[in-house]
């Protein structure tokens, strides 16, 4: 079978800690290409990789190099970037958040329509083994009908994390757009809906800068969600988590509780309103600290719904869906109203 040459865009820390090494491990896929604006880190992750440097990302799309790309840059250039890209006949995998507005959002999928290309959004919470668990014990009516949830992912900040410590792009507006919220908040969204299997429609929330001087974004906030179906909920998202990472879902139901990732041996814990108590091991959450599960089966997915020609585990409309709900909580908070999403 003919290999998928790649290219990635932007050299930060997601792609090198996520999207080159699952690249690279691929048997289907031939990394090709790097891009980044800073000339250095192109040229030194194109000689680890032993692939071709660009500083110029358009000059990558026109070179006949790659297949696909995948854009891991600052979020205010995933949608030009992803557009020109799908222009140039490429499939693309682009990170979350997708896009800066709806209107964005809107064009990228138009794009990938129009030029008859595969479009992903990097959604990782989906592919957690407890998160798919969770989701077909909730199908299957094992939890009854569902009343509330609670869903937090925190923790220290993208300095602990990002190539570029506090300098980093993620702490300013004009290149971010949003902080936390876009972070985190919005893969929260995206589990939300995934396991529930409803539209968010409803979003109240306050969105603070309180913990890190030094950045014009969000570093902490809280959200009420209300479904479709009217089950309520907060989501927290914070850069403010200091001493360890949470990235716990809780669900309420009328026969159960399901508790996912929120202890250290169970990745899926389920309390029934009988007393009985079901425990699942199902391997660590991807996460940035030590022990965290590592392949984010991001990348497999991609691959695949190329090489199958299938509609991507996470597409364009479901990206912009999750997104609807960030760009809700953000409404809000300037609004000091309770918006509609849907």
């Amino acid at each position: 079978m003919k290999k998928i040459r790649v290219g990635v865009i932007g050299c930060g820390s997601i792609a090198q800690h996520r999207h080159l090494p699952e690249y690279q491990v691929n048997p289907n896929v031939e990394l090709t290409a790097v891009c980044d604006i800073n000339q250095e880190r192109a040229i030194e992750t194109a000689e680890k990789y032993g692939v071709l440097s660009y500083t110029d990302f358009n000059e990558l799309l026109k070179s006949g190099e790659v297949d696909a790309v995948s854009v891991c840059t600052p979020n205010y250039l995933h949608a030009p970037i992803t557009i020109a890209a799908l222009e140039a006949g490429l499939h693309v995998l682009c990170e979350k958040p997708m896009a800066t507005s709806k209107e964005e959002a809107e064009a990228m999928i138009a794009a990938a329509e129009k030029n008859g290309k595969k479009l992903m959004i990097g959604h990782n919470q989906r592919f957690v083994p407890s998160h798919q668990k969770a989701r077909k014990l909730i199908a299957n009516g094992e939890a009854g009908r569902i009343y509330s949830f609670r869903t937090a992912f925190g923790h220290g900040g993208p300095e602990g994390w990002s190539v570029d410590g506090k300098e980093s792009w993620f702490f300013e507006k004009e290149k971010a757009f949003v902080g936390a919220m876009g972070d985190l908040g919005v893969h929260k969204t995206d589990l939300l809906r995934y396991v529930l299997g409803e539209e968010i429609v409803e979003v109240g929330a306050f969105v603070e800068t309180n913990a890190k001087d030094f950045a014009d974004v969000d570093d902490n906030a809280v959200c009420v969600l209300k479904t479709e179906s009217g089950i309520i909920g907060t989501l927290a998202a914070s850069w403010a988590y200091t001493g360890k990472e949470d990235n716990s879902t809780i669900i309420y139901g009328e026969k159960a509780i399901l508790r996912l990732e929120d202890d250290p041996i169970n990745s899926l814990v389920v309390q029934y309103s009988n007393g009985e108590v079901v425990k699942y091991e199902l391997g660590k959450i991807q996460s940035n600290e030590a022990g965290g599960q590592n392949n984010t089966h991001v990348i497999e997915h991609f691959v695949n719904a190329i090489l199958l020609d299938e509609e991507p585990a996470v597409p364009g409309e479901e990206g912009m869906k999750s997104l609807e709900v960030i760009l809700g909580a953000l409404k809000s908070n300037e609004t000091k109203q309770i918006v509609k999403v849907r």
